[in-house]
């Protein structure tokens, strides 16, 4: 994979990447915003936001932490647009995944980064490979 990749990473890895400055997610993401792409829709960023914002965080992240990674990615992100045709195609066991899958698709993405499950399981879409954050960065050398 190519050093500036562009990746589509799945909201569980974004928000582990703010929890645990070291962890394989951390580098992953640190790597995407320093030399890739960051890819985000509408729907994928939603659901980071939504997410970010559960009180379960509020002891690991407070209110302006979450509002500067928030804003950070936001504006470090490259913005997707998605065909309807490609929005109603399905492809995950968890229909809610399939939005990270759009994006990929819709940029040409070189692969998405996930921890879950239901993503990890499709292993490839394609020629579009989907991988954990360690696979991630040790083809990124990150």
């Amino acid at each position: 994979m190519r050093v500036d990749a562009a990746l589509v990473i799945d909201s569980n890895v974004l928000i582990s990447a703010a929890l645990s400055a070291t962890s394989p997610p951390a580098r992953i993401v640190r790597h995407a915003l320093a030399h890739g792409r960051l890819l985000f829709s509408d729907a994928t960023f939603a659901e980071l936001q939504s997410r970010l914002w559960r009180p379960k965080f509020d002891r690991y992240l407070d209110l302006e932490d979450r509002k500067a990674i928030l804003h950070d990615l936001g504006a470090a992100g490259v913005w997707v647009d998605i065909p309807a045709e490609l929005a109603a195609r399905g492809f995950s066991r968890d229909a809610d995944d399939d939005k990270f899958i759009h994006v990929a698709l819709a940029a040409s993405a070189d692969a998405i980064v996930s921890g879950d499950q239901d993503l990890l399981m499709l292993s490839r879409i394609g020629d579009l490979p989907v991988l954990t954050p360690g696979q991630a960065c040790a083809l990124l050398a990150c």
